[in-house]
């Protein structure tokens, strides 16, 4: 414990704090807080601040709880998908072509950095270049409610595919080269996966669950990182191991809070990393123009897999940012003296910018759609049927969106006297209340889209009530319901008292709040069982 105590300088807190006030800031202004830690990352270096030894291992443990999550959350099934491993390396392969082309007639022109480089150092940066950030999409799909969506696990399916080519990118490289026991690890893993989820469902829940996924996620790391194996990558598939089990979904959510305190670390390492110069500014500004490029061809590779344009247009935008993988690829590369030490400090601005430019882009991402919807459509695969929505609300009088605990028990106490449709974003979950006998439907309730393709204003349905767990999705619906005509009641769910006036703001009627009315409840629950049990003596 004095270790680890004496490892944090007394200056650590009050980066830590100024990494908070910029992500407030950023939150603030409608981005993603990350993109505020990232700022403060590069102000502080300005001022000749560089991350120690504390700040670094933050972002280790950090990664590695974030790749543990993604490992709860993936579905190995869907990598399988043609979509996602075609989409993955078709446009690994062309964009690092195209960019390499690029870097290399930017070199002929004799512009500063770019004409210092090599065909290699130019095939290293395209490389690097090719990648999307996991760190980045994975939180802001989190933060929007859409990890479960159709889109989002396209784009997340994209991510782990990356992620793969990067582990063998690293095995590859003369810093990574996996020892003969990484055999044996791997087979022991997955032979002993029985034990772990024995053991995950024995802990309970609480501290003690919390600390089971914290030595899960760097238990796998450290094994991993015995056998030179990518630390990571043993996060990950302690991850997968976990996945799909019934403790999955609560220990992702018992992270959450524990993965984005370490995050901080990272996101000001990064900005840590150097300190730009005009020269910089100027490769970033020609860089970022090449992310229109990126989105559009993850587009066209997507609708060309027989995906819907829209969903095709919300996983490229979603995936058009440069990678924290690029600055390892360009550690790894500066390590061997491969490229110069100045192509590191221009990859991490331009991470940083590509995440302020996504984010702007994400956030409008349904506009982008209609404006160009025209357009977009010509790229839909002509087997894809033009129905966009197959869901009847003929005489249907309650709409229940989030169909988990509580929409299940929504729709099982309203649908005794009252035609109910229940829409939820993921299928596993509408294929389970399918076979309890309630009529379920797959939807993206957080799109604007959707509902204009549902045209609830001429429907017959007099309420809605908004299950899901995160309110910025409930928010949405309920903004997107009025925008396209619905006049009648809409009733949420949310967990804080302080979310009850943004949601009336949206639209909302009536809040319920989960844990200040749970009391509620249990009184009238417990009214009922007394009633009977007066009925039955009497």
């Amino acid at each position: 414990m004095e270790s680890i105590l004496s490892s944090i300088d007394y200056k650590d807190p009050i980066w830590i704090t100024i990494a908070f006030l910029f992500g407030a800031l950023s939150r603030g202004i409608g981005l993603p807080p990350l993109v505020g830690f990232l700022v403060a990352g590069f102000i502080l270096n300005a001022f000749g601040v560089a991350g120690g030894y504390f700040l670094n291992e933050m972002a280790d443990i950090g990664i590695a709880l974030l790749l543990f999550t993604i490992g709860l959350k993936l579905k190995l099934k869907d990598l399988l998908k043609i979509e996602i491993w075609g989409t993955a390396l078709s446009h690994m392969l062309i964009f690092s072509l195209v960019s390499v082309g690029i870097l290399l007639f930017l070199k002929q022109l004799g512009l500063p950095l770019f004409n210092q480089l090599s065909v290699i150092h130019a095939f290293i940066i395209g490389f690097a270049l090719s990648f999307s950030s996991t760190v980045f999409v994975v939180k802001a799909l989190d933060e929007r409610g859409d990890f479960l969506s159709c889109y989002g696990q396209i784009a997340v399916g994209v991510l782990i595919i990356q992620d793969l080519i990067a582990v063998l990118y690293l095995g590859v490289s003369a810093t990574k080269i996996p020892s003969i026991w990484a055999v044996g690890l791997i087979l022991l893993i997955f032979i002993g996966r029985p034990l772990i989820i024995k053991l995950s469902t024995k802990v309970g829940h609480g501290e003690l669950l919390l600390l089971f996924g914290l030595s899960m996620a760097l238990g796998g790391s450290a094994l991993f990182e015995a056998v030179d194996m990518k630390a990571d990558l043993g996060a990950l598939v302690f991850g997968i191991l976990l996945a799909n089990t019934p403790k999955a979904d609560e220990l992702s959510k018992a992270l959450l809070s524990v993965k984005e305190l370490f995050l901080i670390g990272f996101f000001l390492s990064i900005g840590m990393a150097g300190l730009p110069d005009l020269t910089t500014f100027m490769a970033v500004f020609i860089l970022l123009l090449l992310l229109a490029f990126k989105s559009g061809l993850f587009f066209w590779l997507i609708s060309k897999f027989r995906v819907r344009t829209f969903l095709a247009s919300k996983s490229s935008l979603a995936l058009g940012n440069y990678s924290e993988f690029g600055l390892i690829v360009l550690v790894v590369a500066v390590s061997q003296g491969w490229v110069a030490n100045d192509w590191l400090v221009v990859m991490a601005v331009l991470v940083a910018a590509s995440f302020v430019i996504s984010s702007i882009a994400n956030q409008y991402s349904d506009n982008i759609y209609f404006r160009f919807q025209d357009k977009l459509k010509k790229h839909q695969h002509p087997s894809v049927s033009a129905t966009t929505t197959d869901i009847d609300l003929t005489n249907i009088g309650i709409l229940i969106c989030g169909m988990g605990r509580i929409g299940g028990g929504a729709y099982d106490q309203l649908s005794e006297d009252n035609n109910v449709v229940g829409l939820d974003f993921d299928t596993g979950i509408v294929a389970s209340q399918l076979e309890q006998g309630r009529q379920t439907y797959y939807a993206n309730i957080s799109s604007s889209y959707f509902w204009s393709q549902l045209d609830i204003k001429n429907s017959e349905i007099e309420w809605v009530l908004l299950c899901s767990p995160n309110v910025d999705t409930n928010k949405a619906a309920a903004k997107f319901m009025r925008n396209w005509g619905f006049k009648g009641n809409i009733s949420a769910t949310s967990v804080y008292l302080d979310e009850q006036e943004e949601l009336i703001e949206n639209g909302v009627d009536t809040v319920f709040n989960i844990y200040a009315e749970a009391g509620t409840g249990l009184a009238l629950h417990g009214q009922k069982s007394l009633s009977k049990s007066e009925k039955t003596t009497s």
